[in-house]
């Protein structure tokens, strides 16, 4: 009997400590090649923008070779004890020219940001300045912040979180989760490319930071690397929108499968998002132009097939931010209105935002996280935000509206 208690308290005592292992390594994968090629493609897809997929391919593929390890943790996997931090790229048009003049004049040495090297640099005196050590990396938008998130996490030695702080790209910092639920961007801090490093204690809200950060890019030549949204695990849950980054997996994997097998892509796209197809039609007209750091554009196509006789508008931000049909309005932010060339990859514009003049575009949307349609959520990223003169309208009751028959 004494010798079968001695075993039995061992056993437990080898059960529990196998418990208490296991509540502290939190379940972690490593991310495929094919994972992350597929997750650039999808990202492209999620940004709700015009969007060149090859550079973040290449970047990502390059990263591998340099030994980079890329690891991914579902949200709700993420602890409460640790702290997230989200990677934070602030660019746009209008900037300083004549700064970046200068300093060629000048010979400033400047940091190698294709590498994330700014972005560590940011990282490390945020860590430094709050007195923590980041435990994961959170998405902050699609597209290159995708790559850039990544990339942080290596550096880092931590994981990505399948998450992200607004689901597609935005061209502002508060139209983001985090500031719609309570929890602030800062403190914050920023790398310009010469590696001059700002770190926002505190501001008065998340459009300051905007405000701070936006000034930062226009007199620093265009853009600065930055962190920003440091989090614990408890409110990371409740600020970040889950799967995000399983869902740019499956966009790509679903267009290179389309690919793969002739078949038309944009039906496969809408049945993963469960969107609608909004135009199918060639651009006629794109002025671009920069301004406060943003990049400007208003893009008309001329329909094509289904659409022939029809005209679609774009109005641009950075990020498609409203469209009409005809003069009618037909998606807007906070929602998707994604850019994609026919092969199902997002269209690879001539900069930010902007459209290639000739390009044949099939427009799409799909609805945005409840959380950015709430009342805060419309505030920031609803169309009166952006200047227009009407209320925010879900993408599913315009199309009920106008009895698309293509919607999915």
């Amino acid at each position: 009997m004494k010798n079968h208690f001695k075993y039995s308290v061992s056993g437990i005592a080898a059960v529990l400590l196998c418990v208490s292992a296991s509540a502290q390594a939190p379940k972690v994968r490593t991310l495929t090649e094919q994972e992350l090629v597929d997750m650039m493609l999808g990202a492209s897809i999620q940004a709700s923008r015009s969007s060149n997929t090859a550079p973040t391919v290449a970047r990502i593929k390059q990263a591998l070779v340099d030994g980079k390890t890329f690891k991914m943790i579902a949200l709700e996997d993420v602890p409460d004890n640790w702290t997230t931090i989200s990677e934070s790229g602030v660019g746009g048009g209008g900037a300083w020219q004549y700064v970046t003049e200068r300093t060629r004049q000048q010979k400033l040495p400047t940091i190698r940001n294709q590498t994330g090297e700014g972005t560590v640099l940011a990282a490390k005196a945020l860590s430094k300045y709050i007195g923590k050590q980041f435990n994961a990396v959170v998405r902050t938008e699609a597209d290159g912040a995708t790559v850039s998130g990544l990339i942080l996490a290596a550096d880092l030695g931590v994981p990505i979180v399948d998450g992200c702080l607004s689901g597609r790209a935005r061209p502002e910092v508060e139209q983001q989760i985090p500031w719609i639920v309570g929890v602030p961007a800062s403190p914050a801090a920023y790398v310009t490319r010469w590696g001059d490093t700002v770190v926002i204690d505190r501001s008065a809200d998340d459009y300051r930071v905007e405000d701070i950060a936006r000034a930062l890019a226009v007199g620093s030549g265009g853009g600065v690397s930055g962190v920003m949204n440091p989090m614990s695990g408890r409110d990371a849950r409740r600020a970040v929108i889950p799967g995000s980054l399983s869902q740019a997996i499956l966009l790509g994997k679903t267009v290179r499968e389309a690919g793969a097998q002739g078949k038309d892509p944009i039906p496969a796209i809408l049945s993963v998002v469960h969107g609608y197809k909004l135009f199918h039609g060639t651009v006629q007209k794109d002025e671009t132009h920069g301004d406060r750091g943003f990049t400007w554009s208003n893009v008309v196509l001329e329909g094509i097939k289904e659409d022939a006789g029809h005209t679609y508008k774009i109005s641009v931000k950075n990020e498609n931010i409203a469209t009409w049909l005809d003069g009618v309005p037909d998606a807007m932010a906070p929602d998707f209105i994604q850019n994609l060339e026919p092969t199902g990859d997002a269209h690879a514009g001539p900069g930010l935002g902007a459209y290639r003049v000739g390009a044949e575009i099939i427009m799409i949307g799909w609805p945005s996280d409840p959380r950015f349609r709430s009342p805060k959520g419309i505030e920031v990223f609803g169309p009166r935000h952006f200047g227009f003169d009407f209320d925010y309208v879900p993408i599913e009751q315009l199309q009920k509206t106008r009895n698309n028959p293509r919607a999915e």
